[in-house]
């Protein structure tokens, strides 16, 4: 990974004490935010917690110093530094007189979605959820880049307080060839994300802190007329955005529902329940735990439906290390949705681990698992990716060939709901003794599980 060394520029407009500190600390590079306040001593910020950068006071002089050297404030109070991507914020007393700043430094890191490319290559929508500070807009400029430079898309970025690409008329390197839309006031943000659907015909737009019902009306919109979104949002985690109502609509809403008696008892739940009521604005979800763990949800309507229902989701871990090694791991996310006390157990739904992850099914019992010549089997597949096959070989390590001819095949694989539909297929199947198998979805993990139970 490579980062934009324009850290100099912002310390340049800070007060000579705070350069000279900043400039001889061994850690400088790793600094997030430089806090001002007057009265207090001057303080820098790392990922790892806080620390006093000297003991002199701030006066009003250094405040003054540093405002009169930076752009003007916006109604935000928020102001940048020409070509950077740095982040000033003020805080004002009830005169409306500065009296504090947060300089957040902004960064380009190149090569920081490496762990997560294979979601933009789907052309899905992404929703990216984490605290303040984790890192989600770094995140996401670097997506502009890699969709607008790497996989030639038209990508336009809504801009509203400068942060993606730099508070200057010409956009920072880091965005790559995306464009740019600046928003003249936060709460018209909602009528540039439409504006630029409507006129500048975008393949992907990027949003930075969707926050508001209108907002995220405007993200419904833009996915309802085929344009991929990718977005951000404050929240710990997926279950966040249920409870919050202006914000619901970015995974489809919630609704309360009533069922007759008949089907209450079918069900095994109450009469009043909780639903989904539309179809999402995002496909998947990204949740920033730490920088270097993210958890994915790869359909967020199943894991929505899963979560109302009071099931327990089945969740995607990845981690990297600086040695850029990245681990993938499947774990069972419980449902916080309801309380203890409240929540209505299915235990029609409570089931095997395994037969909830994945679907495995043999469509004909009287086959015997056959036994391959050679050391590896041969696979003919159906309607799943032959990328997603040799990925799945490169990760388990199991030796598998495919093969284009059916009746050398040991196995046919194949999306349960393409696999129905093929009679000619099914035919082939049986004629020729080939055992048929299916996995209700197309990923690496129910591939994972389908070839460790053949072997």
């Amino acid at each position: 990974m490579g980062i934009d060394k324009d850290l100099d520029k912002l310390i340049d407009n800070l007060p000579f004490f705070i350069q000279e500190n900043i400039n001889s600390h061994k850690k400088k590079n790793q600094i997030t935010e430089i806090v001002i306040d007057l009265g207090r001593r001057p303080e820098i910020r790392f990922p790892n917690g806080p620390e006093y950068l000297s003991k002199k006071i701030i006066s009003w002089q250094d405040i003054d110093y540093t405002t009169k050297r930076i752009s003007k404030f916006t109604n935000d109070n928020r102001a940048g530094i020409e070509r950077t991507l740095h982040r000033i914020s003020c805080i004002r007393n009830r005169q409306s007189i500065i009296n504090g700043l947060t300089c957040r430094v902004g960064r380009s890191i190149f090569g920081a979605i490496t762990i997560v490319r294979d979601l933009l290559e789907t052309d899905q929508s992404i929703l990216i959820l984490g605290r303040p500070g984790v890192g989600k807009t770094t995140i996401i400029r670097e997506i502009a880049r890699v969709l607008s430079d790497e996989m030639q898309k038209r990508v336009i970025i809504i801009d509203t307080s400068n942060e993606i690409a730099g508070n200057s008329d010409i956009p920072h390197i880091g965005i790559g060839r995306a464009r740019r839309m600046q928003v003249p006031k936060t709460e018209l943000q909602h009528q540039i994300m439409i504006e630029a659907v409507e006129n500048h015909m975008p393949e992907v737009i990027i949003i930075d802190e969707i926050g508001t019902e209108l907002e995220a009306l405007a993200a419904r919109t833009i996915a309802e007329k085929g344009v991929q979104l990718v977005g951000t949002t404050h929240g710990n985690c997926l279950e966040n955005l249920i409870k919050n109502p202006p914000l619901s609509d970015l995974i489809g809403g919630v609704q309360y529902v009533t069922l007759s008696d008949e089907e209450a008892k079918r069900r095994g739940s109450q009469k009043s329940i909780l639903e989904r009521k539309a179809y999402p604005a995002f496909q998947a979800a990204i949740e920033i735990n730490q920088q270097n763990a993210w958890t994915i949800y790869e359909n967020i309507k199943e894991s929505i439906d899963s979560s109302l229902k009071g099931s327990d989701i089945i969740v995607q871990v990845r981690q990297f290390n600086t040695k850029t090694k990245t681990t993938i791991k499947h774990k069972k996310s419980i449902s916080n949705f309801y309380s203890t006390s409240s929540r209505n157990w299915n235990t029609k739904s409570i089931r095997n681990l395994d037969k909830h992850n994945y679907n495995i099914s043999k469509y004909y019992n009287r086959f015997q698992f056959p036994k391959s010549k050679s050391d590896r089997l041969l696979i003919y597949v159906y309607s799943i990716s032959n990328n997603l096959i040799k990925e799945t070989i490169a990760k388990t390590g199991i030796s598998l060939r495919l093969t284009t001819e059916i009746k050398k095949a040991d196995y046919i694989f194949g999306l349960k709901k393409h696999l129905k539909l093929n009679f000619k297929l099914r035919k082939i199947s049986t004629r020729y003794n080939i055992p048929m198998y299916t996995i209700s979805r197309n990923n690496v993990y129910q591939l994972t599980k389908l070839i460790q139970f053949l072997r």
